[in-house]
């Protein structure tokens, strides 16, 4: 009786232990947001569906930060809404644009909101640009034209607005980040518009694989890839010039509008994948590289060694090449 009961005890304990190491499912959710899509995949320990979360986290991100929202706090602010308070959302971003602008003497800079605008990349459709426009808006384009105090933006013109769409997406993964980390969920990949951070490994025990896509014009995402990245503990954020663009007068004009001229930026460099801890950044840094081109950025890069990064172009000859930072090379598969 007594080593029927040792061996009942026994096998009760080995049942609770199982339990306790029991691996739960990965979960993949989905939704609309920003004009675009999300999905995240997740090892779901906490055993609920946390999708309704996360279309509120996405919404507070969209009432904030989104130039198409004419409720949203920097709307309001663009149109100099008397009394404009901004939230925690909107003083992160601002100050990570200022360190961004300041890092990349000027490339990254939110304040191009107005230019985006008239060339066709904002709310309003596109209509052909005159050089007299672009010099009037020209004047009230930089970082030092506007500061904030206390929870108010201060602008030195009424001209002066902003716009953080270059920011926004990788913004919005680092928050949904933050709360899958407040539930103590492991392993994860998040994933905004294109604009992805890793954590842990994915449902087979391996690092998580990552498409670059090829800088194909008006591809859909992932339907052409150029190379793979494995990731954990990571973001990447692509910038290219092969989406969001028009023609004019046979002229391509992409949507990355430098700050200095003006104009959409007019380089050989076709996509930038910036890999960084956070996504904001690499979001940030990955427009800053569109503006500046191939060799600024890897002049910038060669100083930056707490980025990475996969660049392709397109040589005098018309050829796709790469260019791979040596962390990037590590994770590389093509």
């Amino acid at each position: 009786m007594i080593k029927r009961k040792f061996i009942l005890l026994l096998l009760l304990i080995l049942a609770i232990a199982g339990c306790q190491t029991k691996k739960y499912g990965y979960v993949k959710i989905m939704g609309t947001a920003q004009g675009s899509s999300y999905h995240v995949t997740y090892e779901n320990s906490p055993g609920k569906d946390i999708k309704e979360q996360i279309d509120s986290i996405l919404n507070e991100i969209d009432f904030t930060l989104s130039i198409f929202n004419p409720k949203s706090i920097i709307s309001r602010i663009n149109t100099n809404e008397p009394n404009v308070k901004f939230n925690e959302m909107f003083r992160i971003v601002f100050e990570k644009s200022v360190e961004v602008n300041r890092n990349s003497d000027g490339a990254f800079d939110p304040t191009v909101g107005p230019l985006v605008s008239v060339w066709g990349f904002g709310p309003k459709k596109h209509q052909k640009v005159r050089k007299s426009q672009i010099d009037t808006l020209l004047q009230f384009v930089g970082m030092d034209k506007v500061t904030i105090a206390g929870n108010k933006v201060i602008k030195k013109s009424r001209q002066v607005c902003l716009d953080f769409n270059a920011i926004a997406q990788g913004f919005s993964v680092d928050v949904i980040c933050k709360f899958l980390d407040s539930l103590e969920i492991k392993n994860y990949l998040v994933e905004v518009a294109g604009e992805l951070r890793t954590k842990g490994k994915n449902a087979k025990g391996e690092d998580w694989k990552v498409g670059i896509d090829k800088p194909v014009d008006e591809s859909a995402p992932g339907e052409h890839i150029q190379a793979v990245l494995t990731l954990s503990n990571k973001a990447v954020a692509t910038s290219g010039d092969y989406r969001k663009f028009f023609i004019q007068d046979g002229i391509k004009y992409a949507h990355h509008i430098d700050p200095k001229t003006g104009y959409p930026a007019k380089q050989n460099l076709l996509s930038a994948s910036i890999i960084a801890n956070d996504c904001i950044t690499a979001d940030a840094y990955g427009t800053a590289c569109m503006v500046m081109g191939l060799e600024k950025s890897k002049l910038f890069l060669s100083a930056h060694p707490e980025l990475d990064a996969y660049l392709i172009y397109s040589d005098n000859k018309g050829n796709i090449c790469e260019y791979v930072t040596p962390g990037a090379n590590k994770i590389l598969k093509h």
